[in-house]
């Protein structure tokens, strides 16, 4: 029996998604949305739903609260055929709420963390690690209890066979916080945005970024938005520019479906430059449904769309 593709590791949240805001909260006054979704949340459950949904064999490691955001939660990774069988439920903290309010391109989010602080390298399945051929972690700054152990954690992974992936995401404390140089030697494929990648590190310029984590990094599949993406390692740089989306919703998980565009090629065993020109696209098609998961529906519904707005293959 083969091994299984993915293993994903991450934070589980419900978001909460209020559009056409007629202005910017105040204290002591109320504003009003005129469309309201409630979805499933959290970068890592975007991401796993989404690569899942493009075929790719796809667990699930996380922490929900035993409440009805926790099934709904579960209820919704299964119906897109995610493994479950290691989510774990907690009566300790409530699953986690992301609200979050639309402004045009941009937007405001408020994160309850709840159960997904509770998550530990423990909570782990790695007596099934060596069934798996990859390893994902997404929204680390979110997640306190794996913090202390992340370089532990991937090291663990990387022994059991695996090959390995992360994306950071933000840190909603601006401490940035995270020892790159011990922990992304062991990390094959990093997945940060521009924004991340400058804060990380702290330099001025994207170059001076690239520069300052070259030394200890593999491999860095770089989002850059509206300029599409960039692959940077040792020996080569390839960009891409982006599909453009003239029919754009929102950009709620757009940077997850561009990993699950770029991990389900690299699982495929491509060049980078084909992972790159999925993520783009996969990260395009995000944009042109409401919240993380509405474009990838299905996978017919994903190789139609991607044929009528962008006039590409999936």
């Amino acid at each position: 029996m083969g091994k299984r593709d993915l293993l994903v590791v991450g934070e589980l949240n419900i978001d909460l998604i209020l559009n056409q805001i007629q202005g910017f909260p105040e204290l002591g006054s109320e504003k009003v949305a005129q469309k309201m979704d409630v979805v499933l949340g959290s970068s890592s459950a975007i991401f796993a739903a989404n690569i899942a949904t493009l075929g790719v064999d796809t667990a699930f490691c996380g922490k929900v609260g035993k409440d009805d955001f926790g099934q709904m939660v579960s209820e919704t990774l299964d119906a897109q055929n995610v493994d479950t069988t290691f989510i774990s439920a907690t009566d300790q903290f409530q699953t986690g709420l992301t609200v979050v309010m639309n402004y045009d391109q941009d937007r405001a989010n408020i994160t309850y963390c709840g159960a997904m602080e509770a998550l530990t390298m423990e909570d782990i399945p790695w007596d099934k690690a060596d069934t798996f051929r990859h390893f994902h972690l997404s929204n680390y700054f979110l997640q306190k209890g794996i913090q202390k152990d992340i370089t532990a954690i991937f090291k663990k992974a990387k022994s059991a066979g695996m090959t390995t992936s992360l994306d950071l995401q933000v840190d909603p404390d601006d401490q940035w916080d995270f020892d790159y140089k011990k922990c992304l030697p062991y990390v094959d494929i990093f997945l940060p945005n521009e924004s991340e990648l400058l804060s990380l590190t702290g330099k001025a310029t994207v170059e001076e970024a690239l520069s300052a984590v070259k030394p200890v990094a593999n491999t860095v599949a770089l989002k850059r938005g509206t300029k599409g993406g960039m692959v940077y390692d040792k020996s080569e740089v390839i960009q891409l520019e982006a599909f453009v989306n003239d029919q754009f919703v929102d950009a709620i998980g757009a940077g997850d479906s561009f990993n699950a565009g770029f991990i389900s090629k690299f699982l495929e065993g491509a060049d980078w430059e084909a992972c790159l020109r999925k993520a783009n696209l996969t990260g395009a098609l995000n944009t042109t449904a409401a919240g993380g998961t509405g474009a990838f529906k299905s996978l017919a519904a994903v190789k139609e769309r991607a044929k009528s707005q962008f006039n590409q293959k999936i």
